[in-house]
């Protein structure tokens, strides 16, 4: 819709009609001669130019007191997106994640795959929310910072590979370096998704360190076993059913999302690891209020270019007209 800024200028488009009606007089009391000449030129135009050159100059009137007035073209309302919750996802990279005990559109994948996959369609549901992510195995490093760009951290994280940080699983260190991180921003929703498919076997800090550096920074834990508890393997007597997850400590992942505040979910499957992303959005929902923008685009531009384009052709003809004028005399 078409809005103006200053619409009570509107009130001067009959200024000139109220400096017509006593034009007579103001030229009475005006003896400077150049203007006696410019009103001497305009007496001897015939009727037809003045009623022309009339409303070329009411257009042109017309144009100054809407550009004065400020138009603009405000669109549609847009929705903004606003920063729910922070949220940290820290992820085992160590040598067991190349497990191939998953299944996808009826082909195996492993474990890092599956991540991958299903980390898409979770951060696709989490607009407004700001993610970070954090790989762990003989250390932990950051691969990307908090960031509201969260197609930036789904191709961050489609590129990563088993074996980039080591091979074994440094549990302490993924939760230290995420709580870190957060000690280093102002935010009052802290949420670290913690997916791991082992137990700590290395590390500078033990898990027990880093759970009671989040429960002092007030960090809430949500914790995610991975990993299938039988899958078959072809071995030299034949095949034989095994459990891929018997190094997977599952006491030590409850123990830290029930004193923090979150949960345990269990990721056996692609299934069960869908719905506890689901869940994840049940529990940490992105809170936020009905904030909305209306785009506005300035049109001062059009009415000021038709004023100029105008005057000027106006005053080409006027020039015109002399010259014939005179050429006649």
């Amino acid at each position: 819709m078409l809005e103006f800024s200053w619409p009570w200028l509107f009130i001067l488009l009959p200024l000139p009609l109220l400096w017509r009606s006593s034009r007579g007089t103001i030229g009475q009391a005006l003896k400077l001669k150049p203007l006696v000449k410019l009103a001497q030129v305009s007496a001897g135009n015939s009727q037809q130019w003045r009623q022309a050159r009339s409303w070329i100059a009411a257009i042109i009137w017309l144009c100054l007191v809407v550009a004065a007035a400020e138009p603009r073209w405000v669109g549609e309302p847009v929705q903004l997106p606003q920063q729910g919750r922070d949220i940290m996802l820290v992820i085992d990279l160590s040598g067991s994640m190349e497990i191939t005990d998953m299944t996808w559109q009826n082909r195996p994948i492993d474990r890092v795959g599956a991540v991958q996959r299903l980390t898409k369609e979770f951060l696709e549901r989490r607009q407004g929310d700001r993610v970070g992510l954090i790989l762990f195995a003989d250390a932990a490093y950051q691969l990307t910072p908090l960031t509201l760009d969260l197609a930036t951290v789904q191709s961050m994280l489609d590129e990563v590979v088993v074996g980039m940080a080591g091979r074994r699983t440094a549990i302490g260190e993924g939760i230290g370096l995420a709580v870190k991180r957060f000690n280093e921003l102002s935010s009052s929703n802290k949420v670290i998704v913690f997916l791991s498919d082992g137990a700590s076997n290395t590390g500078n800090i033990s898990p027990e360190e880093s759970l009671q550096l989040a429960k002092a920074a007030n960090v809430r834990i949500h914790t995610v076993g991975i990993g299938a508890e039988q899958m078959t393997q072809q071995g030299i007597f034949g095949p034989r059913t095994v459990n891929p997850s018997h190094d997977l400590d599952e006491p030590l992942l409850q123990r830290m999302a029930a004193e923090t505040g979150g949960e345990y979910f269990r990721a056996r499957n692609i299934e069960e690891f869908r719905r506890m992303y689901q869940l994840l959005d049940e529990l940490e929902p992105i809170e936020r209020e009905s904030l909305s923008f209306r785009p506005q685009r300035s049109l001062v531009h059009w009415p000021l270019a038709i004023a100029l384009l105008l005057s000027l052709w106006l005053a080409c003809i006027t020039i015109n007209w002399q010259e014939v004028r005179q050429g006649a005399r």
